[in-house]
């Protein structure tokens, strides 16, 4: 008897067992070969749009977006809506670095080029401006050059009269504009200043609609000395800025209807020709800041980090994601 129950226990132990094996080589042979040296790679996490530098979004937008036009935000961080281009040629103006495709902004900075470029060929004598980069097609940070124009309501204007022809493509992109300021950065050039330069910022200043010009220290000085205190109220809107030897910054005031463009704080009472206000700018501090990030504004100290969208005000997340206008309805040409 007890032999027969050892043998029945023992038979079920070897049934168990081979159960056991049976499950083991079924599931091996669903299951994927995996061998230490290829493992499973992980999938790579998308970076969140916040994380990505909004130059980025926005100069990859080659038309404006839809809708009412209007300027969001402040000259450095903010964005366009329904942005308008300036024809590339016009009678009396013509636009550089077409490559950029920088020649939009609010209709009043449209609007505002198209009555200055007569009125400043009438002024100076010269068939008309050259007018470098205004913003990108929906405005926001640009990848290099500025850290305004975000808004389209900045505009550069080169110190150099427009050709008596139309320039070719590759012309815009080779032509240099004329530096009106000595390797010194302390003087004029004789060769390149002329009194029509005069005539040309102060017709620009006079502009109603206009809130600052910015140009080099050096013009400012000899605004501020050939002028004297005559035209006060013009004259304070000229303010010195880095660089700016070779054009005037354009920059207009916020638009009626764009209330969540934020206004630049208005000019000090005085004209800014004091030798107080000038002589900062003849330090060394301000004649050799250290190498800008871009050709036009100088790090003073680190650089800027770069603006994500959650920077920029809310409503420009809206105008990077909304439909095109496209060429047929957005282009002046």
């Amino acid at each position: 008897m007890f032999k027969r129950i050892v043998t029945l226990f023992g038979l079920s132990l070897l049934l168990v067992a081979g159960s056991i094996a049976v499950a083991e080589r079924v599931s091996f042979a669903q299951t994927p070969t995996r061998t230490a040296a290829t493992p499973t790679p992980l999938p790579l996490a998308k970076p969140k749009k916040e994380t990505i530098p909004a130059k980025f979004l926005f100069s990859a937008k080659q038309l404006p977006s839809l809708g009412k036009a209007m300027a969001i935000g402040y000259y450095p961080r903010g964005c366009l809506q329904g942005g308008v281009a300036l024809p590339t040629t016009g009678p009396t103006w013509q636009v550089m670095r077409l490559t950029r495709n920088r020649n939009w902004g609010h209709p009043e900075l449209i609007k505002f080029l198209e009555r200055f470029a007569p009125l400043a060929a009438k002024a100076t004598g010269w068939k008309g401006i050259m007018v470098g980069d205004l913003a990108q097609p929906r405005g926001g940070p640009l990848p290099f050059g500025h850290m305004s124009h975000q808004i389209g309501l900045d505009v550069d204007i080169w110190f150099m009269p427009m050709p008596d022809h139309v320039l070719s493509k590759e012309e815009r992109e080779k032509i240099s504009a004329t530096n009106l300021v000595s390797d010194d950065w302390k003087h004029l050039n004789p060769k390149t200043w002329t009194p029509q330069h005069v005539a040309f910022i102060k017709t620009a200043a006079e502009q109603p609609e206009v809130e600052r010009v910015l140009v080099n220290a050096v013009i400012k000085k000899e605004l501020c000395r050939v002028e004297g205190k005559k035209h006060e109220s013009w004259m304070a809107k000229v303010r010195p800025w880095y660089y700016h030897h070779d054009h005037i910054h354009v920059r207009l005031k916020c638009p009626a209807d764009s209330p969540n463009c934020r206004h630049q704080p208005p000019v000090p009472g005085d004209d800014g020709c004091s030798d107080k206000e000038l002589a900062f700018w003849f330090t060394d501090k301000a004649l050799h800041p250290q190498k800008p990030t871009t050709p036009t504004t100088p790090t003073i100290s680190k650089p800027p980090k770069g603006l994500t969208m959650a920077d920029l005000p809310p409503a420009c997340k809206n105008v990077l994601a909304a439909p095109a206008r496209q060429a047929n309805q957005a282009s002046g040409d």
